[in-house]
């Protein structure tokens, strides 16, 4: 096709794989339904969006190389890898500590750009979102196409169509939280869940193996 896209069948084969992997419940996907329950569907888009975009940036990475410096230093990966993990125990921290007092709309609205910004580190701090990018988008790259121009063009492909799905996870789970109800025990028990779900999130990404098993937004 172009130096943007392998040939069709590729770019077919490509497009069927990642929506597979993008509907498959992960991590990432608990992250945001977690969010999306406790705090309204609109945390959890703005948490799809940070998630997304930190994603990308793990993208781009792989393609100019940055899998390679983590595939031969382990001090590197472990570095990112436990820096995100202790993100994520410190984001599960400080749900279990945060205030209960209801929110009014204005403060509800100024919440979204933090929760933006927690996405987009959980996502950047989880040097396996990498490692999948570089084990993942070779298998569907034309060979005598830039390779660095078509990785970073499928691992935006990638994205969008993980947010696509994570939309829907959030979408569901923020319509599903004000059903179970708003009183105070659901604001609460939504803490502790929301605080249980990101301590062991980073448990999780500190304990497991550089598998290449992603963080991202769909697992």
């Amino acid at each position: 096709m172009t130096d943007l896209f392998p040939s069709w069948p590729l770019l077919t084969a490509f497009v069927t794989a990642s929506l597979l992997l993008a509907v498959t419940p992960g991590p990432g996907v608990l992250y945001i339904v977690t969010r999306s329950l406790a705090q309204g569907r609109n945390a959890g888009l703005a948490s799809v969006a940070g998630v997304a975009v930190g994603n990308l940036v793990n993208a781009i990475g792989a393609a100019v190389g940055l899998a390679a410096l983590f595939s031969v230093s382990s001090a590197a990966f472990l570095v990112v890898k436990y820096l995100g993990a202790a993100y994520l125990v410190y984001l599960g921290i400080r749900a279990l500590t945060r205030a209960s007092s209801d929110e009014a709309p204005a403060e509800i609205a100024s919440r979204a750009p933090r929760v933006f910004r927690d996405g987009l580190w959980v996502a950047i701090l989880n040097p396996k979102t990498t490692l999948f990018f570089a084990a993942f988008l070779p298998q569907f790259m034309d060979a005598g196409a830039n390779p660095m121009l078509q990785g970073i063009s499928l691992g935006l492909l990638f994205v969008v169509i993980a947010a696509v799905t994570d939309s829907v996870y959030a979408i569901a789970a923020g319509t599903l939280g004000p059903a179970i109800g708003r009183g105070h025990r659901f604001r609460r028990m939504g803490r502790w869940l929301s605080g249980a779900t990101f301590i062991g999130l980073g448990l999780f990404a500190a304990l497991g193996g550089p598998d290449g098993r992603r963080m991202t937004t769909s697992g």
